[in-house]
């Protein structure tokens, strides 16, 4: 099957979001929409933000779950690298939060529990998210939560904890900022950021006064002395259970599945019936209009080393300008360039799926001859 990206001047109606962008894509075989972010290889080599985004493909790249955004595709040329991935239309949570949207404690209920589902999934595959927010939780045209941006995620060896500050303050654990507990925090801060997320979806604001801006000192400060109040219209069973993912020391703290599912106010729920989708969320978002046009047509890029409209004379143009300048940071620049272009990873869901299927059909194909054969002799 030939993949190619023929792109239209829908280009010109994409979301610029400070390092990238997205735009709506359209497969043609399938007729399947995504959502397609790219990045300016040069802008990420000037902001020293190339590590992370390979960070972030080889993490997602082995990554598929129901509440996460999945990545399908990842492919490059000359000037951008490209992330094709879901495309969900329900907005994030913190557009809503914006909209004044009041989330009723039943939908933040089902919130949860899809959240942990995807964390559990995450910590069985040894990745901290380190970022889980409103604003990184998206939600599909029915209503069911997504977690996206893996940007700042790591992934954990065997028996060892992370130490480096990484994050958004206001959703960061407490032991992150321990300097008397120096082996560093596991996946229980993913856990307090959701106890935080759901504490905000609930009021409308969080429960610690800490902003971007608040120092360590200051937040440690916090954390010992700061009172969380608890609506009095909030249900006990809902507090309780804020209050386990918001417990300051993360040995007490609800950081895995299993000490969810055996909270009785969770007793009630079908957790198939939750993965599989089936519980039907009680906010749903409107529908609204897409911010770009879906006309890129995706069964012609992935392959195509000059996708995006117009770049053919943009791209011809920059390497005579390079000619010109015999300057050694355009020398070193170039350098960097071509060694990001050799070590980008090409990705294709659709591949891998299809060999893994394969496999098992070859698997399940030798399994019967196996047992055929047994059959005989002991026909013998």
């Amino acid at each position: 099957m030939r993949y190619s990206l023929a792109m239209s001047r829908a280009a010109e109606k994409c979301i610029e979001l400070g390092l990238f962008n997205v735009c709506v894509v359209q497969k043609n075989d399938t007729k399947k929409m995504y959502a397609m972010k790219y990045m300016n290889k040069q802008k990420c080599l000037e902001r020293n933000e190339v590590r992370n985004v390979f960070k972030e493909l080889q993490i997602m790249q082995g990554l598929e779950h129901p509440f996460l955004v999945n990545l399908w595709y990842s492919f490059q040329d000359e000037e951008d690298m490209f992330m094709v991935v879901d495309l969900l239309l329900g907005g994030d949570l913190r557009y809503h939060l914006q909209q004044n949207v009041r989330f009723q404690e039943g939908t933040v209920k089902l919130f949860i529990c899809e959240l942990a589902l995807a964390l559990d999934y995450l910590q069985s595959r040894r990745i901290i998210h380190r970022d889980i927010k409103p604003d990184n939780i998206l939600l599909d045209e029915h209503g069911h939560v997504h977690i996206t941006d893996f940007n700042i995620a790591t992934m954990l060896t065997k028996e060892m904890q992370v130490s480096t500050i990484a994050g958004t303050k206001p959703y960061m654990a407490p032991e992150m900022f321990n300097s008397t507990k120096p082996t560093g925090y596991s996946f229980a801060v993913d856990w307090w950021s959701l106890g935080i997320t759901a504490y905000e979806l609930l009021r409308a604001r969080r429960p610690y006064h800490i902003r971007s801006n608040t120092s360590t000192n200051e937040m440690a400060h916090v954390f010992k002395t700061a009172t969380v109040m608890y609506p009095a219209a909030w249900s006990k069973e809902m507090v309780t259970l804020i209050k386990k993912l918001l417990e300051t020391n993360p040995d007490k703290r609800f950081s895995q599945l299993k000490d969810i599912q055996d909270f009785p106010y969770l007793s009630d729920v079908n957790w198939d019936a939750v993965l599989q989708k089936r519980i039907m969320p009680e906010f749903i978002p409107t529908k609204g209009r897409l911010n770009c046009d879906p006309t890129f047509e995706l069964e012609e890029m992935i392959l195509e080393s000059k996708p995006l409209h117009k770049k053919k004379k943009r791209l011809a143009k920059k390497e005579k300008d390079t000619s010109k300048s015999n300057s050694s940071q355009a020398y070193h620049l170039q350098k960097h360039l071509e060694m990001l272009q050799r070590d980008f990873i090409v990705f294709n869901r659709e591949k891998v799926q299809h060999q893994h299927n394969e496999t098992q059909e070859h698997a399940a194909l030798a399994n019967c001859r196996g047992m055929h054969k047994d059959g005989q002799n002991n026909n013998l």
